[in-house]
């Protein structure tokens, strides 16, 4: 099977009736993946990805017009990288690369064991019109793909996309193997954008040309994208003179949640008496943050809202200094208003001086591009001032940039459980996890032990969720921080939930997800940074039954803490009802597991006392 024979109008556009002249191979370093790059004598170029010699992506137009090829140049990599925090603490940095050499533009590509990259690099200008660069797929695979702020797009089939969609694209192929496709490294430049012309088997990439590698992620099983590190791999490491060791990832408090919840005589409300009873929580508990949102210097959106002198600009320097004598970091919120209307780094040297932890930037305008290349000055001019950074409202997607810039912790690049006037159905959840959180770290907003809301000035409507889901779903997902949105009365009605949160100490020694299907389920495992292990299951609106081998545990003997659905639990009818108990267990064990529709479960296990 040929692009020619697949699609001939498009292979008459990109080869006319050209011979191909060179042909350079590139194996993963397990030798199960083979890209391969066709270039003809006038210089048209394909790529092809095979997988145990099972053609996957048939050749497929990259490059630009005008190039000629002068020869390639190979080289190897076997090293580990020790992130500052991330999914574990050592991660193997293995590939074999070529650089093909075509004058006015080189292409490098890269091939790793869960997956393959290329780039194009530009010794000189960057040549004029569009990249070429297409994805054609040797069958109609079934695709997911991320939809901003919404239930993803999906599953449906490649031939049936009509338009633009948004990466990350997720593809179950034909032969029981999974891709990804996504970009790692993006300068400055136009944020990736694919599209297909429907009737088709192919995305191309309809953004700007970039210098960002065009990324196919592989696994044998969905779970194998989740705990991949391709993109971070594929970022430079972070710059030579910066020290990130301040950086601390770990579950943070909110208060925007929290505004109206009343509780033994007590209204919460975004003040320093609210926020000190939340500190003491966090302290407690040994959570690291409080995330302090919009309005603590005036409306946010006012144009004279100055985000280092108004509004409650006095209680918020108290409650720093209240912070750190509990060992308590305080976030502050900025929107794009105050970002733009005061000056940017002023505004953010004045926050590190007063000792805040982070900065969750809020509601940016402007093109992809132009909200691109403003990410990146926040994040590093947030680095410089020693401040975490998450971006909300429609961020620009993560790219691995986590690698170079450690203090980018977290994202709202997904819809957020409880930050929008919505909530999502289970099924979101499932199918998020397998698609957004592939580009990185995500701010979802999990973790309710109030599933009723009652009494919040924000949209106060009913979860469709269990509360052993909820406490499960903040270790399934991926983030610097863990932002949790109850007040601490809620959290201590559920001691057993409670305990399970509050071994959440980051950063993590590994993780590995144990089991899932796209749109069905997940099972995650996480080991802490003392030692402890969690296991979070979550389902979709079906109930399950699912069985988890210890067999990741080292030899030994240990106390598990499992904590599941009880019979009254159902994400349709918010009953806040789950069973909890303690046994012993060694790595030989299974646990089986009971999740209602909509539920899930937890598992802590500690060596036995």
């Amino acid at each position: 099977m040929t692009l020619r024979s697949l699609f001939p109008g498009l292979a008459a556009l990109v080869f006319g009736s050209c011979s191909f002249a060179q042909s350079v191979t590139l194996e993963s370093p397990d030798a199960h993946l083979t890209l391969t790059f066709e270039i003809a004598a006038d210089g048209a170029v394909t790529h092809a990805l095979s997988v145990d010699g099972i053609p996957t992506i048939v050749p497929s137009p990259v490059g630009f017009v005008g190039g000629r090829f002068l020869g390639a140049e190979r080289r190897s990599e076997d090293t580990v990288w020790k992130p500052v925090w991330g999914k574990r603490a050592t991660v193997p940095d293995r590939y074999h690369e070529a650089t093909l050499d075509l004058g006015a533009y080189h292409i490098q590509a890269r091939a790793y064991d869960d997956g393959v990259a290329f780039r194009y690099v530009f010794p000189g200008e960057m040549p004029a019109g569009a990249e070429a660069t297409h994805f054609v797929f040797a069958g109609d695979y079934t695709a997911w793909f991320t939809n901003g702020e919404n239930h993803n797009i999906g599953p449906e089939k490649l031939g049936t996309v009509d338009g633009r969609r948004l990466p990350v694209a997720t593809l179950e192929t034909d032969h029981g193997t999974y891709l990804a496709l996504h970009e790692a490294d993006l300068g400055d430049g136009d944020p990736l954008l694919l599209e297909s012309t429907g009737g088709e088997t192919s995305l191309r990439v309809a953004s700007a040309p970039s210098t960002a590698w065009r990324v196919v992620m592989f696994g044998r099983t969905p779970s194998a994208l989740v705990d991949s590190h391709l993109l971070e791999l594929l970022n430079p490491p972070p710059p030579a003179d910066m020290d990130f060791a301040w950086v601390k990832p770990g579950v943070a408090v909110w208060d925007w949640r929290i505004n109206g919840a009343r509780v033994d005589g007590f209204s919460y409300d975004m003040s320093l008496e609210s926020w000190k009873r939340m500190v003491d929580f966090a302290s407690e508990n040994r959570m690291p943050h409080l995330v302090l949102d919009a309005n603590w210097y005036g409306p946010e959106f006012g144009q004279d809202s100055d985000p280092v002198k108004g509004g409650k600009v006095n209680q918020v320097r108290a409650i720093i200094a209240y912070g750190k004598t509990k060992d308590v970091g305080i976030w502050l919120y900025l929107n794009d208003v105050g970002g733009r209307q005061f000056p940017l780094e002023d505004t953010l040297r004045q926050y590190g001086e007063w000792g805040a932890t982070g900065v969750k930037y809020g509601f940016m305008h402007g093109s992809p591009q132009e909200m691109n290349r403003r990410t990146r000055l926040i994040t590093e001019l947030c680095a410089k001032h020693r401040l975490l950074c998450n971006f909300h409202d429609h961020p620009v997607h993560p790219y691995g940039q986590m690698r170079t810039w450690p203090n980018a912790v977290t994202r709202e690049f997904c819809q957020a459980q409880l930050d929008g006037h919505k909530v999502f159905q289970p099924k979101t959840f499932v199918t998020s996890v397998f698609v957004n959180m592939l580009a990185g770290p995500v701010d979802m907003n999990n973790g309710l032990a109030d599933l009723t809301q009652a009494g919040r000035v924000d949209h106060g409507v009913p979860v469709p969720s269990t509360l052993a889901a909820e406490a499960a779903r903040t270790l399934i997902v991926f983030s610097g921080a863990t932002i949790i949105p109850d007040i601490p009365e809620h959290y201590r009605k559920h001691p057993e939930l409670l305990r399970f949160l509050a071994a959440q100490q980051m950063p993590w020694r590994e993780s590995r997800t144990l089991a899932g299907e796209i749109g069905e389920y997940i099972v995650m495992a996480r080991q802490a940074a003392d030692g402890a292990w969690l296991v979070g299951a979550a389902t979709n609106e079906s109930p399950r039954e699912l069985e988890v081998p210890l067999s990741f545990l080292p030899a030994g003997a240990f106390e598990a803490l499992v904590v599941q659905d009880g019979p009254e639990s159902d994400y349709r009818t918010h009953a806040e009802d789950y069973r909890a108990e303690t046994r012993p267990v060694s790595r030989t064990d299974t646990i089986r597991l009971t999740l209602a529709p909509g539920g899930g479960a937890c598992i802590l296990i500690d060596a036995r006392r």
